[in-house]
């Protein structure tokens, strides 16, 4: 939770970073870390979609901007089994194989493996030279990615493809 939004107890919600968002009314959430006179757990009873990453989301429980206010700085974790079956595909090997696309470039390679490390997750590009390139799996890169046609959409920083 990044602020809060409303006085009867609405929070901006944004996803994690390489994560689509996955709050919907009804989900059960743990708010972490916990916080004194804060509810440890909370429903989710509405969402908002405020555009450029950022959610209005409202929990049962949570009806004062000064509850809220406790919340802010706060994550909120979900059980794995209460989403749905694709919502963690960026998570694993579910990119592999897909093609890299460049706004600007345009095909840049395929993506051989996603790696996961502490800060992110790095996507190894295969760019057909004798090295790989690690393209971090950002929200500022990321545009979209089409399934179907297996390609993922990024808009890559200039230069990034050089190192």
């Amino acid at each position: 939770m990044t602020k809060t939004k409303t006085l009867t107890g609405g929070l901006v919600a944004r996803s994690a970073s390489g994560l689509p968002f996955l709050l919907h009314e009804g989900l059960l959430v743990a708010f972490v870390p916990p916080q004194l006179d804060a509810p440890r757990r909370a429903r989710v009873s509405h969402v908002r979609d405020e555009g450029r990453g950022a959610y209005v989301v409202t929990f049962e429980g949570v009806s004062s901007i000064d509850v809220a206010e406790r919340l802010v700085g706060c994550h909120c974790l979900v059980r794995r089994a209460d989403l749905p079956g694709d919502a963690l595909m960026l998570e694993g090997e579910g990119l592999v194989g897909f093609c890299l696309i460049d706004c600007t470039l345009g095909p840049v390679g395929t993506i051989t493996d996603v790696i996961s490390s502490p800060g992110q997750l790095l996507l190894e590009v295969d760019c057909g030279r004798a090295d790989v390139v690690l393209v971090p799996l950002v929200d500022d890169l990321l545009v979209e990615w089409d399934e179907d046609a297996c390609t993922v959409l990024m808009d890559l920083p200039a230069g990034l493809l050089d190192v």
